[in-house]
């Protein structure tokens, strides 16, 4: 014979959540083994607690109302035996906690390549989720507390017979009133809307190490979202990008960049200061110097990530010979190449190019 969940609760078919949820906590305070000792107010318990099972979960409740079989434990009819066997529906195991662990968090972190030489000490604004201060991650409102579910006593956990080809099995499912807690929140917290949590912006210090690189990451245990009920936090992962530089580039552990010299100073030979992102450093351009040259500074490099010292300071050289030159400077031109007597340009079979080179020798290639 089949059984009208919702004549067994007393609503209509159109009822609402809330009002299929009040009639059951009415019919289970009335019903409830514990404190009804009729002969049939166990059976009509399960009937009551069935009912709600099924009506209170929009899923089973679509299927219901099609005309459908609601399921056991979301199994199907057999849902509940499986729970028994497999750890489910067997021992009470208490209530659960309202205190959970919160999520993990990765925040996107943009850092300046001057900034990963020596590493840096920045403060992050963190959208994240906090301990709710009017409540104190209790969920209820200041100066009220959650009282014992008088549906369950407290366990979390309704237990019920049920039939099946194996016979009759006690099963046990989380308490409907209470959500499986053993509590029940009547004024939940308005700040944090029962939630003991709210998100807000912190500020957080991090120590960001020399040596760091785009796409690496840093784990910071406890400082991810805090957890519903005030729960432990997650943790934060830190993913970094470091920004480019008009001037300077890096690879590995090595700076680049390229100097332009005139071609006078690249015949003689000259020493020059320039400004790195570290601070000034001599650069010494010896005489003959030719484009695609690389000038190494050691030491003036990113802090080795793991590891001991810096990597260099690499300069391309590139060798400017200019285009346009007054009489007086062609006359002394003319000059010169009466002194040197330079041997026509001949062919060099096929070498690399002066640009390939000059990249070769600056990233190793």
């Amino acid at each position: 014979m089949s059984v009208d969940h919702y004549e067994v609760l007393g609503v209509s078919r159109d009822a609402s959540p809330e009002d299929i949820k009040k009639a059951y906590r009415k019919l289970a305070r009335q019903l409830h083994p514990d404190v009804n000792n009729a002969d049939d107010a166990e059976e009509k318990f399960k009937l009551v607690s069935h009912a709600y099972d099924v009506l209170s979960d929009p899923e089973q409740r679509a299927n219901y109302d099609m005309g459908g079989q609601a399921s056991f434990g979301g199994f199907g009819p057999f849902g509940d035996i499986f729970e028994t066997f497999f750890g489910q529906g067997g021992s009470q195991r208490g209530p659960r906690s309202r205190k959970e662990r919160g999520q993990d968090a990765l925040l996107r972190v943009d850092v300046d390549l001057k900034d990963v030489i020596f590493g840096v000490t920045q403060t992050l604004e963190v959208d994240t989720a906090v301990v709710c201060e009017s409540c104190n991650g209790s969920c209820a409102s200041p100066g009220t507390q959650a009282r014992r579910c008088d549906i369950c006593g407290g366990s979390g956990s309704l237990q019920r017979t049920v039939r099946s080809v194996l016979g009759n099995m006690v099963t046990q499912s989380p308490c409907g009133s209470c959500r499986g807690f053993g509590e029940v929140i009547d004024s939940p917290c308005p700040t944090c809307a029962g939630q003991g949590r709210v998100r807000a912006t912190r500020s957080l210090s991090v120590d960001i190490p020399g040596g760091i690189e785009t796409g690496q990451r840093i784990h910071l245990p406890g400082q991810g979202e805090v957890g519903h009920g005030g729960g432990p936090a997650g943790d934060l992962y830190l993913e970094f990008t470091v920004r480019g530089d008009k001037i300077f580039s890096r690879s590995g552990d090595d700076i680049i960049a390229t100097i332009e010299v005139d071609v006078l100073d690249a015949i003689e030979g000259i020493e020059v200061t320039l400004e790195a992102l570290d601070g000034d450093v001599v650069v010494p351009v010896k005489p003959g110097t030719q484009s695609a040259d690389v000038i190494t500074i050691k030491g003036r490099g990113v802090t080795k990530l793991r590891g001991n010292g810096r990597g260099d300071l690499r300069f391309g050289v590139q060798v400017l010979t200019p285009a346009k030159l007054s009489a007086k400077e062609s006359e002394l031109v003319k000059k010169l190449r009466e002194l040197r007597k330079p041997a026509p340009p001949t062919l060099a079979g096929a070498q690399q190019g002066v640009f390939q080179k000059f990249r070769d020798r600056l990233f190793g290639g």
